[in-house]
């Protein structure tokens, strides 16, 4: 008897049994499973890890005299995300904005950059044995093909940046990205998302930025680059530090971008106690946002039975699994859960009231959204990562390899951490032990 009969056969004594019909389906998944020798749970069936390159070397490979001083830190944060490159084993990743922290100076938190001169990179690596090799990395430039930097860009919005010590500051830099979601186009292009703005940039197969979309009423000026307020307003509420986090790029060419966390509306502390979030679709044929969903997390101490605080709760990757469906991760930094999400036209709150910030109360301060008539996606629990042994902590990047396996990368933020312990007396980065790893978790039942 084959193994698909013997689900038949077991489902049908379910029925006779009286069973509900989800509990019947999820019986023959498990039993078509077991007896074709898959496993019943998810579990982890490879883990690499990125050996040491000093930062200051990988970046004046790519720009040379771009940094003078590394302090010791080595190529990092290139978990922001992760996308199959097309030969097995092989993925495009992006960095963040680089090395950063917070130290608090007279009671108050100053963003830090110890190596200021670090220009984000695409870094095309490839998984081997139980090590990940950096085969190619594209610096990401101006028109002029000088470096973006990851520094903020505008005073007044964007945190104020200051040097290692957070004693002297820093020049705040319009060019600046703080990347942290990446696909390919069928062109080669790139397609990047970005905290600060929040922004979605396109950039050219060998790095250099050809649009940056930012929200209607941004006014970021002099940038070496096209800057393009294609953006709802709204997105001017983001929380700070909490842009876009997540990119997926639909069979059809539309990209899909997920806000890390909800809007700041109308203050940050409705920001922080409200548990939904916005996913944004964008046509590169019209160059337009063509619809918006809300989308709403499962209580924190769901998603991370560690954690009360709802404020934890993000979006870190969106990944395309059909023409209208996306693997949407929601996640704390120690726990991570990936849902199934479908696109649909009737969800679509684009240039209704929940786009207006006068609209009082505002989406993200509905208790339930759904009950208020707002539609809310669907979703269906693929995986919880925090139940599966071996998976890292802040998984950022998330990659459907096949059928029934993925390939998580986690953010280790360059070995840093926050407070003035973060460097020794000599201004050395006292490294987290942290290291970027790529895990293959393969799921009993596919996608």
């Amino acid at each position: 008897m084959s193994p698909h009969a013997v689900g038949r056969r077991r489902v049908n004594r379910s029925v006779a049994a009286g069973l509900p019909l989800a509990v019947l389906a999820a019986l023959a998944v498990a039993g078509s499973a077991s007896a074709a020798g898959s496993p019943a749970q998810p579990q982890v069936t490879r883990t690499a890890t990125l050996g040491d390159v000093p930062l200051g070397a990988f970046s004046n490979s790519l720009l040379p005299g771009t940094v003078d001083d590394d302090r010791g830190v080595d190529l990092g944060g290139i978990g922001s995300d992760i996308y199959p490159a097309g030969r097995k084993g092989e993925f495009w990743t992006v960095t963040d904005r680089g090395p950063n922290g917070q130290i608090k100076v007279d009671g108050k938190k100053r963003r830090t950059f110890p190596v200021p001169g670090f220009d984000p990179a695409i870094v095309k690596i490839r998984v081997t044995g139980d090590g990940v090799k950096v085969i190619d990395a594209i610096p990401i430039t101006t028109s002029s093909g000088k470096p973006v930097t990851g520094l903020s860009n505008q005073s007044g919005r964007d945190e104020a940046p200051y040097s290692y010590d957070a004693l002297t500051p820093l020049t705040f830099d319009p060019n600046g990205v703080d990347t942290e979601g990446i696909v390919r186009a069928a062109d080669n292009t790139f397609w990047l998302v970005d905290e600060y703005g929040p922004s979605l940039i396109h950039v050219s197969a060998r790095g250099k930025v050809l649009t940056r979309y930012v929200p209607k009423g941004l006014n970021l000026t002099g940038a070496d680059y096209p800057v393009v307020e294609a953006l709802p307003s709204v997105l001017l509420h983001r929380k700070t530090n909490r842009g876009f986090e997540g990119l997926a790029l639909l069979p059809c060419g539309d990209l899909v971008m997920a806000l890390q966390s909800p809007l700041s509306l109308p203050d940050g502390a409705a920001g922080d106690a409200s548990r939904t979030t916005r996913l944004v679709r964008f046509s590169p044929k019209k160059r337009a946002v063509t619809a918006e969903y809300a989308y709403r997390f499962d209580p924190v101490n769901v998603v991370d039975p560690s954690e009360d605080d709802t404020s934890e709760l993000k979006i870190s990757s969106v990944v395309a699994v059909g023409s209208d469906r996306l693997l949407v991760e929601e996640r704390t930094d120690k726990a991570a859960r990936l849902h199934l999400v479908k696109l649909s036209r009737h969800a679509d709150i684009l240039g209704g009231p929940w786009d207006d910030d006068t609209t009082s109360p505002s989406l993200e301060q509905l208790d339930d959204p759904a009950a208020a008539g707002v539609p809310v996606l669907d979703k269906h629990l693929v995986v919880d990562l925090g139940t599966v042994a071996g998976v890292p902590g802040k998984i950022e990047g998330v990659a459907r390899v096949d059928h029934d396996t993925l390939a998580l990368i986690n953010d280790n933020d360059f070995g840093m951490t926050d407070g003035s312990g973060a460097f020794d007396a000599q201004g050395r980065l006292i490294d987290s032990g942290i290291e970027t790893t790529v895990t293959y978790v393969r799921l009993p039942h596919g996608i």
